[in-house]
């Protein structure tokens, strides 16, 4: 069994605050258990929330549209879908997810901002901010 170091605790820890306590506990059992990619989630706990999402200068909030933006640039729906959560915990509500996307429209263009609707949308029904829509 791996042990965590003081800086994988201290973003695990917001992490857990921010997408809940069992996407945590998953972190923590694939770290503990030196599972596939153990360094890797161990990595990203403590660069990511440690030292970027910790840092001062910016609030949660600000950071959240930042990390929101930047995946929709990137197309990377999987990661944003977690990002919109983080978003919502973090204050943002879904309108002001909405009006994300139609700034980005601008800059990301229109198949990008399909695929982040799609992304943002399913991670809003998942936890309860949408209703579902009707076919």
């Amino acid at each position: 069994m791996a042990e965590m170091d003081e800086r994988t605790e201290c973003g695990l820890a917001l992490a857990s605050e921010m997408l809940g306590p069992a996407f945590g506990d998953a972190i923590r059992a694939r770290i503990e258990k030196d599972a596939f990619c153990a360094d890797l989630a161990r990595l990203g706990m403590s660069h990511s929330y440690t030292d970027c999402w910790s840092r001062p200068g910016l609030d949660r909030r600000s950071r959240s549209l930042l990390t929101i933006g930047a995946l929709v640039g990137m197309r990377q729906p999987n990661e944003l879908k977690n990002h919109v959560k983080i978003g919502v915990a973090n204050s943002l509500s879904a309108k002001e997810i909405e009006e994300a996307l139609i700034q980005l429209s601008t800059y990301v263009g229109f198949p990008a901002i399909a695929t982040a609707i799609t992304a943002a949308q399913e991670a809003l029904q998942e936890i309860d901010m949408l209703p579902p829509e009707k076919a």
